[in-house]
């Protein structure tokens, strides 16, 4: 439609030279004046209406791809894994979902139609300027390709500026989230000004990356206003001193008379106009390409959940007694970004109800174990089982419905303590909110207490406090009867690592416990210790078992 809008200007041309040629003979000719203004007007309506509604269909096509394009997004964030270390930080995500998306939109509505335009306008113009000179034509032919070349030479490195932009941008959101988050922690330490300078430096980056970003956008302005005054100036002249009887030459025989002069003259700037959107939506193009490509990144979770594509079971369910056993039969993981062999062949027997820790260096895999058994990682090979149902993308929804996951740092939402207890869960009412508070030693914050305000990520609760609020989360749900806890006393003092092992031992009686842990106290009160050690490359992992 923007199209066929374009080209009625060569109608529109026509009937202006041809209305202007009459006039100028026959100056009393009232009914030709009016026609003329009648089908000028016509016509521009017509083309009008025309190129509002192309655009009006480009934005709306454009908004549902990027709409299409987000949902992929937020869709692959949802389903990745959360253990994945290529995961991009919360913030970068967040920019570039809410913010470097909707620089996709211009470049996405009004490209596509330029592109088409400057394929075919300038060639109808072409068509319609060199019957009547050839040297009209000639100028603009000779003018045009300059134009793109010298476009094309400044959109590159636009396209490089615009991605170091986002990239910069994205950057600056999560480095703010990160600091955020860590407020009272910089305070404690006394890095509040150190940050502030570092938030500033990179402030500082991003507002010069800005600027080399709109310093290309008004050079690639100028290349096509300069090669287009060019053309234009070039025609115009010729056009003029042709009608003067200076320059003779030029047409096809006969002189140019005044209307063909005219629209010859009409005709030339039309003629690098669809040029002139082009560099308007040049920069758009750049931009929009590095929001794309953002967008797509973030669409290629590389570490995808066990079961992410399939439905979520119902709240509420019945816990099954007695608690599930856990079998791993030849089990092999490979380290997602290094591709290193991390378990193989591993096989592994919990039996209901059991208390298991899992123990070893630093890297050798305790975490990744209860990640495999959660289907937050995929295994290569082999087979994980929990009560005896095999866990794959069909089962691992309402699997996972059964775990409760106790990591060494609980996140806390920001919202009341009850909230951050139930979780939104319809099988978690409010009685029992309370008994799981009082039962993870929180008990001054039940009834009334349970209500008040934490801030995002804990503030208002002290580290001990959140892992005893993790606790709480478990024991709440009734239904969960596979605890997986993942080094629950790390970071903590002697006295509150005993507390919480206490507790965490009393709330999960009668319950399938694993706990990847470094401290001995906590090994040394569970059932079975399971020891993991670094395996050789060609060589099944060596699991030593101690009975507690």
């Amino acid at each position: 439609m923007q199209l066929a809008g374009s080209l009625l200007w060569l109608a529109q041309a026509g009937i202006l030279a041809a209305a202007v040629e009459r006039m100028a003979a026959a100056p009393g000719d009232v009914t030709s004046g009016v026609l003329a203004t009648a089908g000028f007007l016509g016509v521009g309506l017509c083309r009008s209406g025309l190129e509002a509604w192309g655009t009006r269909l480009s934005f709306r096509a454009a908004r549902a791809r990027i709409g299409a394009y987000r949902a992929g997004a937020i869709a692959a964030l949802a389903t990745g894994s959360p253990l994945d270390k290529r995961r991009p930080a919360a913030g970068h995500a967040a920019s570039v979902v809410a913010e470097q998306a909707d620089a996709a939109l211009p470049y996405l509505a009004r490209y596509p139609a330029v592109q088409l335009k400057v394929a075919i306008v300038p060639i109808a113009i072409l068509a319609a300027v060199v019957p009547l000179s050839w040297i009209a034509g000639l100028v603009l032919l000779v003018s045009a390709p300059l134009i793109p070349i010298f476009m094309a030479l400044v959109g590159w490195r636009a396209q490089r500026a615009s991605q170091a932009h986002l990239a910069e941008m994205g950057s600056l959101n999560a480095f703010l989230l990160d600091r955020l988050r860590g407020l009272a922690t910089l305070r404690a330490l006394g890095a509040v000004e150190t940050t502030t300078r570092r938030l500033a430096n990179v402030a500082q980056t991003l507002r010069t990356r800005t600027m080399a970003v709109l310093r290309i956008a008004f050079l690639s302005s100028a290349v096509l206003e300069l090669f287009a005054a060019i053309g234009v100036a070039m025609v115009a002249v010729y056009v003029g001193f042709h009608l003067l009887g200076q320059l003779p030459f030029g047409t096809w025989g006969d002189a140019l008379t005044l209307g063909q002069g005219l629209f010859v003259l009409l005709l030339a700037p039309s003629f690098f106009d669809p040029l002139r959107e082009l560099s308007a939506v040049w920069h758009d193009r750049a931009s929009g390409r590095a929001a794309l490509d953002a967008l797509r990144t973030l669409s290629a979770a590389p570490v995808k959940l066990v079961g992410a594509a399939s439905p979520l079971p119902r709240d509420g369910g019945t816990p099954l007694r007695p608690a599930p056993a856990v079998e791993m039969a030849g089990v092999t993981f490979d380290h997602p970004a290094s591709g290193q062999p991390l378990f193989r062949a591993l096989d592994l027997h919990v039996a209901p109800g059991e208390r298991v820790a899992v123990i070893g260096p630093s890297g050798s895999g305790k975490s990744t174990l209860l990640a495999l058994v959660a289907g937050l990682l995929p295994a290569r090979s082999g087979r994980i089982a929990v009560g005896g149902t095999a866990l794959d993308d069909r089962t691992a929804p309402a699997l996972r419905s059964r775990m409760a996951w106790i990591g060494q740092r609980p996140h806390v939402f920001a919202g009341t303590l009850r909230f951050n207890v139930g979780l939104g869960r319809s099988a978690v009412d409010a009685g029992a909110i309370d008994a799981a508070l009082a039962a993870a030693t929180l008990e001054g914050l039940t009834g009334a207490a349970a209500g008040r305000p934490l801030g995002e990520s804990g503030a208002g609760l002290s580290g001990g406090e959140c892992l005893r609020l993790a606790i709480a989360r478990a024991a709440a749900d009734k239904t969960c009867d596979l605890w997986l806890a993942d080094e629950p006393t790390a970071h903590l003092d002697a006295a509150t690592a005993r507390e919480l092992t206490r507790r965490l031992l009393a709330q999960a009686a009668g319950k399938t416990l694993i706990v990847a842990t470094h401290d001995p106290e906590l090994a040394a009160r569970m059932d079975r210790v399971i020891d993991l050690t670094e395996p050789a490359r060609d060589e099944r992992p060596l699991v030593r078992e101690q009975r507690a």
